[in-house]
């Protein structure tokens, strides 16, 4: 079961599509530190084929992330054409990834994402046109179903499979359970039974060992890494070394989280724009950097008012003053 995508390594590590945290600057970030494969933010098909600039920008990506792909989303089988087709001609990533899984209300009460599960007839209309728009690989990421009554990845999957997906990725929880309780990690090795083409495994990968388990468990052919990234991009490096049996990293020290925070904060300015706007969004990330840290409390109240990259320098400046290390710098 080949990969319909270039990767370095058999059993690749992706990050997967997150909504205001795969943008292009943390996508940077994770591949160097050893992400085998990145993908965009969902993208709405609609907003695409409407060519609205914010949505446009959102695919855009620079040759240092590659292999890349854009995912998509919508209930529109034309529309999602037509951005399939837009997304290959202006910005040829190496495959188009479809958001069937999405669980979040804005997308759901118009079909998109997991809302197509309660249809599996249109979810193949959307893959094949898709798939006759383009000329890349076509791939899907999915849940285990809409609710309980409704859960049966195996049949997803071979409908999706029999459609033209050219890899399935399952977060192996339904829609209603959105992020609570445990992924069913049994339920994609079933998927992977029954599969011709790989499978990629989501869901409760927070440390390097999970990701070992994971392989263990399922037989998958890769892992996607979601929110145990938030503030930890380390972990694609940590699970890469552990996959290869060597010895875990030592963990970032407060010096190196504020190095790559920086990092991340430099790569935001210069491709997201020096504005305001900017740096209000990137506030989150600035408290998942600092999750953990000794009076994080305190300091993550402090970053979440800052209105200019230079304040959070000057935050982590003053954190250090005690220490002999110095802090990056945000030029």
């Amino acid at each position: 079961m080949q990969l319909p995508y270039p990767s370095a390594h058999p059993f690749p590590l992706l990050l997967a599509p997150m909504a205001g945290v795969s943008e292009a600057p943390f996508r940077q970030i994770c591949r160097s530190l050893g992400a085998d494969v990145v993908l965009s933010e969902f993208l709405s098909s609609e907003a695409i084929r409407r060519q609205i600039r914010a949505t446009l920008e959102g695919a855009d990506f620079e040759p240092c992330e590659r292999p890349i792909g854009i995912q998509i989303y919508g209930a529109d089988p034309d529309a999602m054409a037509e951005a399939a087709a837009l997304i290959t001609a202006h910005y040829q990533p190496e495959f188009i990834d479809i958001n069937f899984g999405c669980p979040v209300k804005k997308v759901v009460r118009r079909n998109g994402g997991s809302g197509c599960l309660q249809d599996l007839g249109l979810v193949e209309r959307i893959i094949k046109a898709v798939i006759g728009a383009t000329h890349l690989p076509v791939t899907v990421k999915t849940r285990s179903g809409w609710n309980e009554e409704q859960r049966d990845p195996v049949g997803i999957a071979l409908r999706m499979q029999d459609a033209g997906a050219r890899a399935f990725t399952l977060h192996a929880r339904t829609r209603t359970q959105m992020f609570t309780g445990h992924a069913n990690w049994d339920e994609i090795a079933r998927v992977v039974e029954a599969l011709d083409i790989p499978v990629i495994g989501n869901g409760d990968l927070n440390t390097p060992e999970d990701v070992v388990r994971m392989r263990e468990h399922t037989g998958c052919a890769g892992a996607m890494l979601g929110r145990g990234v938030f503030g930890n991009p380390w972990l694609f490096r940590d699970a890469r070394a552990v996959l290869d049996g060597a010895s875990r990293p030592a963990a970032p020290d407060v010096n190196e989280r504020f190095r790559v925070a920086l990092e991340h904060a430099r790569l935001a300015l210069r491709l997201q724009g020096d504005s305001r706007k900017t740096v209000i969004e990137f506030r989150k990330h600035l408290g998942w950097y600092t999750k953990g840290l000794h009076g994080s409390s305190e300091l993550r109240q402090r970053l979440f008012q800052v209105e200019h990259m230079a304040e959070a320098e000057h935050i982590f400046s003053e954190y250090l003053e005690r220490r002999p290390e110095p802090v990056a710098q945000v030029a």
